[in-house]
């Protein structure tokens, strides 16, 4: 799904969904979705629909997007370096469509010491029955 061009996107998303997905764009901090949501299920990328994380490994940073301290599996995120607005971060993305989903910060609080900061214009909570 890496190869689709703009075009796709455009068609398959909202703009606002294309403008963090694909132009790497953020959400402002306690507008999202899934901010707080307590919710039980699975997150998948609102682009690929690839299971990203689970909702046990969700938890509130206080930072105003979601956060989980692992993703679904081992595979599912890339990472790439991010040096944009004067800051060094780490992207992440989702491995099967190259879509941005956020930063990981290496200040969480369980045991995995990770945060995944993640926008909730590209995710989608796939509910528990």
């Amino acid at each position: 799904m890496k190869d689709k061009d703009d075009q796709y996107w455009r068609e398959k998303l909202t703009s606002e969904e294309f403008h963090v997905l694909r132009q790497k764009g953020t959400e402002r901090a306690f507008t999202g979705q899934y901010w707080d949501t307590e919710e039980d299920g699975v997150y998948h990328c609102r682009g690929c629909g690839e299971a990203l994380f689970n909702s046990d490994s969700k938890f509130d940073a206080g930072c105003g997007w979601p956060s989980f301290d692992r993703p679904a599996s081992g595979t599912v995120i890339g990472e790439e370096r991010d040096t944009s607005h004067g800051m060094i971060r780490t992207e992440v993305l989702c491995q099967k469509c190259g879509g941005h989903l956020g930063h990981v910060f290496p200040d969480g609080p369980t045991d995995t010491g990770l945060r995944y900061c993640i926008n909730s214009l590209s995710i989608d909570l796939q509910k528990d029955s």
